[in-house]
């Protein structure tokens, strides 16, 4: 299975903070995602000069395509940059990765995130779009969408109704199967109606952590994993340092997390829905599938940034071979999203 996603581009800025009255300075909820304008951004960057930061391609998306590239799966993704250096080195960091972006220029600079990344490994959003939030629907066609099989969403791209509607329509005219992930627990509650008519009428697998389930279902995670199943073909609540829940044809998989020292939560959940979607493109079972994911979240959280080093993805890949032999050699229901 082929998979393309779709999210804003944005080039993540990393600062790791030793407390979090930065965050109270800047007037940032811990734990959130805050959109920013310009001049935001630039009192932002202004407050954060002498810091030392990382740089990295981002988006939720992006960090999951990225990181099933590196398993070894054909993967796409469709995004807006800026006509300079920060959309070149977003679309060279993606190519160097091994996906195949489809990356539109727009007259604003390139979209940034800067995160903070409190002493507890708890990750804070100020969120610049820039050029990412000028994707429109007229940007779409269904040329994009041929050859693959899974279509993967970010949440936070509900700024446009319209293109995240159009994005999902011509997937499945496609032959797509739907992905999203709810993205964050105040996107959940902006847009919580056009939330549940996207996931009711599009989507079969949906992430979300427990933050984000309750805002969607106002239900604790077990009893907001069966409400979200009824809606969709799969659905998945990642408890943290728990694990995950998932559930599938009322079926129900319940996956510890693997021990880690935990540095920074950037990118966990999309490391665990890139590993989830892995799973699925390898004919797993319900339980593997949230098991692999689980192995990848926990792996991303022991670095700083949503990327991992080549040294953590061979060790990863090691452990993911007896694994899947294993569940190939179980006596299963082959395909859990059906044929």
């Amino acid at each position: 299975m082929n998979i393309l996603g779709i999210g804003n581009a944005l080039v993540d800025s990393i600062f790791e903070l030793k407390e979090d009255w930065t965050l109270v300075e800047l007037g940032l909820p811990k734990g959130s995602m805050q959109l920013i304008d310009s001049e935001k951004l630039k009192s932002v960057i202004e407050y954060t000069k002498g810091l030392n930061a990382s740089l990295a391609s981002g988006g939720s998306a992006s960090n999951t395509i990225t990181s099933l590239a590196h398993l070894g799966i054909k993967t796409g993704f469709i995004g807006k940059i800026g006509k300079d250096e920060s959309g070149q080195f977003y679309k060279n960091d993606m190519l160097s990765r091994g996906v195949v972006p489809t990356l539109l220029e727009g007259d604003l600079p390139s979209g940034s995130a800067i995160a903070f990344v409190s002493p507890d490994g708890e990750r804070t959003f100020a969120t610049y779009l820039g050029a990412a939030a000028t994707l429109a629907p007229d940007d779409l066609t269904a040329e994009m969408f041929a050859g693959y099989e899974i279509f993967h969403v970010e949440g936070y791209l509900v700024q446009s109704y319209a293109l995240i509607e159009k994005a999902m329509r011509l997937a499945k005219d496609a032959g797509c199967f739907v992905s999203i992930d709810l993205a964050s627990y105040n996107v959940v509650e902006d847009h919580h109606a056009f939330m549940h008519h996207l996931v009711e009428n599009y989507v079969d697998i949906v992430f979300a952590n427990e933050e984000e389930s309750k805002a969607f279902t106002g239900k604790e995670p077990l009893e907001a994993l069966k409400d979200m199943a009824q809606k969709s073909k799969v659905a998945i609540v990642k408890t943290g340092s728990k694990g995950a829940i998932a559930m599938c044809g009322g079926q129900i998989a319940a996956v510890p997390a693997i021990a880690v020292s935990c540095i920074d939560t950037n990118g966990a959940g999309d490391a665990f829905a890139a590993g989830f979607l892995y799973g699925i493109t390898q004919n797993c079972s319900l339980n593997t599938c949230a098991t692999i994911g689980t192995i990848l979240a926990g792996h991303v959280v022991e670095v700083t940034g949503p990327k991992m080093d080549a040294i953590r993805w061979e060790k990863i890949e090691k452990m993911l071979q007896p694994i899947l032999l294993a569940d190939a050699c179980s006596e299963r229901q082959r395909n859990i999203l059906g044929d």
